[in-house]
């Protein structure tokens, strides 16, 4: 019971027997196996039921594996593992096993993507405070703030799709860790399992959880990314903001308070963002004092790297769903923008524009923010009239800037929050996206 795996790693059967065929196939090709011996082995691997494997006794899915192979195929499997070690088998499993997991979390955070994107078209001109120390700082629209995490997503995927490509190396012709003693034909061998290339160091081979790792750092970022994601629409659908109405289906009630409306979807996603940080922190610690080459100690990088890849995906999934049921309040929090200062730098750099030094206008515009604050004047207030009479450094035409609208018009420069620069901003994401798809 101590060092059984197979309750958690028969979920590699299927790459356990990809991979077991294509190798028959090479001993077949350097003269171990007849083309008829490899025929049986083969057909044999294909009839085994990974779901039986659920009721053995088996330590491991490889001595899983190998038993139906045996009462299938007879004498003749004794003949698959000439050349062959668990070793390289058990990373070539994994590798066959992630690589299909990441392509189907690229596929996750394409539609996420997606769907923030769906949702910035829905609310195109809404105006929000943006925060800086969870203060309002300066107004954006609504498509901009969406924009910010689909740029995360984005490098999110970059980061996933690194991680393939280390992942999708070739270890099998590799042994226990001083390489085959047989000539079997390692690019064959890759080429045939879709791999990009061959590993270069049989012992490294043996050692190495390097792809487990990038694969586990990726999937950490990108739980950080939602559970920020889930942090900020926590807050933004309290009644304190009431800026976003969750949908019914991702929230919950209250087993006490009938008026509750608890956004649980979210606070999961933001709470099992831990459970793969600490994935990959448990990985790293595993790996981190161990000598060349293979040790019993990597059997324990499974269950963490599972665990994530189903957490991972099943966040993606979630948040995809709050986003496509989630309502924007546009006025509530264009009326929190309103309310607030977030003009100030608009005053200042308008200032600037007009030949007063920045420091002094910023000086300026702090100054003309301590007095509405004294006097309890909100930024509409101030009449073209009243703010010239302030300090004739300001001119009538300033005053429309008191509109948290008109001040984001200025900042048109690339990745800024303009209207027209936003409207850009997401038709280069959408066709961005579609080129990764």
């Amino acid at each position: 019971r101590f060092s059984g795996s197979l309750h958690f790693d028969r979920r590699l059967i299927g790459a356990d027997i990809e991979g077991s065929q294509a190798y028959a196939r090479a001993l077949t090709r350097v003269g171990i196996l007849t083309s008829d011996e490899a025929s049986t082995i083969c057909k044999a691997l294909a009839s085994i039921d990974p779901d039986s494997a659920a009721q053995s006794n088996d330590e491991d899915v490889h001595t899983y594996v190998i038993g139906c192979l045996k009462e299938k195929a007879g004498p003749v499997a004794d003949k698959i593992h000439t050349g062959r070690s668990r070793n390289e088998q058990v990373s070539l499993d994994t590798r066959l096993w992630l690589r299909g997991r990441i392509d189907g979390t690229l596929g996750l955070l394409r539609g996420l993507m997606s769907a923030l994107l769906d949702l910035a078209a829905r609310y195109p001109e809404a105006v929000v405070p943006g925060y800086t120390h969870m203060r309002r700082a300066q107004a954006v629209l609504w498509p901009h703030y969406l924009l910010a995490y689909y740029e995360m997503l984005m490098r999110d995927h970059e980061r996933l799709t690194q991680a393939r490509s280390r992942v999708n190396v070739m270890p099998l012709g590799s042994g226990a860790l001083a390489g085959s003693g047989f000539p079997v034909d390692r690019v064959a061998l890759a080429s045939e399992l879709g791999f990009e290339s061959i590993t270069l160091n049989s012992m490294d081979v043996s050692g190495d959880r390097d792809f487990v790792l990038d694969f586990l750092s990726a999937a950490s970022i990108a739980m950080v990314h939602l559970s920020r994601l889930a942090e900020d629409w926590i807050l933004y659908s309290s009644e304190e903001f009431d800026w976003l109405e969750l949908g019914d289906g991702v929230t919950s009630g209250s087993s006490l308070m009938p008026q509750k409306k608890n956004p649980d979807s979210m606070e999961l996603v933001r709470g099992k963002s831990g459970r793969v940080i600490g994935a990959l922190t448990a990985v790293l610690v595993l790996m981190k004092g161990l000598p060349m080459t293979y040790n019993r100690d990597m059997q324990e990088d499974k269950e963490q790297l599972f665990d994530a890849a189903d957490t991972l995906a099943s966040s993606l999934e979630m948040v995809r769903e709050v986003i496509d049921t989630t309502s924007l309040k546009p006025e509530r929090p264009r009326q929190a923008a309103e309310d607030s200062w977030v003009v100030a730098t608009d005053l200042a750099e308008a200032l600037a524009r007009s030949g007063v030094a920045f420091h002094q206008a910023h000086v300026l515009a702090g100054q003309l923010v301590l007095e509405s604050v004294q006097t309890g004047k909100k930024p509409a207030d101030w009449t073209p009239d009243a703010l010239v009479a302030f300090d004739p450094r300001f001119t009538p035409e300033m005053a429309s800037l008191m509109d948290p609208g008109q001040g984001m018009k200025t900042r048109r420069a690339h990745g800024g929050t303009a209207p027209e620069t936003v409207l850009a901003a997401l038709s280069e994401a959408r066709t961005r996206l579609e080129k990764l798809s």
